[in-house]
């Protein structure tokens, strides 16, 4: 797989504005929040690590080693920070904060398959080539159905979100968070998972354009809504990057890899 496109160029950008803003604005740490109270300098290196990756994957010398590393930092943040939360805090709080690294970490890791050299396939196979692919799917997948259930959990405040110029807003509520939960059911079984991980890019790049970017356009100053809107922005760019791994399949079609493994 190749990489190649407008969506590897804006997740890159995206990441170079998440550590600058992160390094200028220490409160937006928004890809890595909540940072553990006991360990603070750790803020510092996210935002490093955002700002010197998303550089490196724009410069063709340090594309494989920026991807190699995204990818390991986001997977240990993952594994370390998020799901010792999910099992000793169940709530829909800690288990969005769990896959929002996931789709990150998703997108980073078909980077680095389509970026892998001959010593990534030798040293590091098990997540290079069709393999690795699949993994970095089936993370997207697992992490969009929480994403659909927090719209049912917490109903009203996701409404509350829907544009005053856009009726029915309860309604809405529930057609997205159903449309996230179908869409992750549709990228693990692998049934339609193009069209299914096309339209939760597309319905997130909505979230950005409809409901975050007029907040702040209107001169918000609340850190919280920034932080969600630059947020917003890095999961669009995330979930493009993991919609475009299928470009080589037929929009109504079976991953037929999927089904093998069942």
């Amino acid at each position: 797989m190749n990489i190649a496109g407008v969506s590897y160029a804006v997740f890159a950008m995206t990441m170079i504005v998440l550590g600058a803003l992160g390094l200028v604005k220490g409160e937006y740490v928004s890809l890595w929040q909540p940072v553990p109270k006991s360990a603070p300098a750790l803020a510092h290196l996210c935002h490093i690590v955002s700002l010197g990756c998303g550089i490196g994957l724009l410069w063709r010398r340090t594309t494989t080693f920026a991807a190699r590393v995204l990818l390991a930092c986001l997977l240990l943040w993952l594994l370390l920070w998020r799901a010792p939360g999910i099992f000793l805090h169940p709530n829909v709080e800690y288990w969005w904060a769990a896959c929002k690294t996931a789709v990150m970490a998703a997108a980073a890791w078909v980077l680095y398959v389509g970026l892998a050299t001959e010593w990534d396939n030798r040293r590091l196979g098990f997540a290079t080539g069709d393999r690795g692919l699949r993994i970095a799917r089936v993370l997207y997948g697992v992490a969009l159905i929480p994403f659909g259930i927090a719209h049912f959990v917490y109903l009203k405040p996701t409404a509350a979100l829907v544009p005053n110029w856009i009726p029915w807003h309860v309604a809405w509520a529930y057609l997205t968070g159903g449309a996230f939960i179908a869409a992750g059911i549709a990228v693990l079984t692998g049934v339609y998972a193009k069209l299914a991980a096309a339209l939760s890019a597309l319905q997130i790049g909505l979230f950005t354009v409809l409901v975050w970017v007029p907040i702040v356009a209107a001169g918000s100053k609340n850190a919280f809504q920034w932080s969600e809107t630059i947020l917003s922005a890095a999961l669009t760019a995330g979930a493009w990057v993991v919609a475009d791994s299928y470009r080589s399949m037929p929009w109504i079609g079976i991953d037929r890899h999927r089904l093998a493994e069942r």
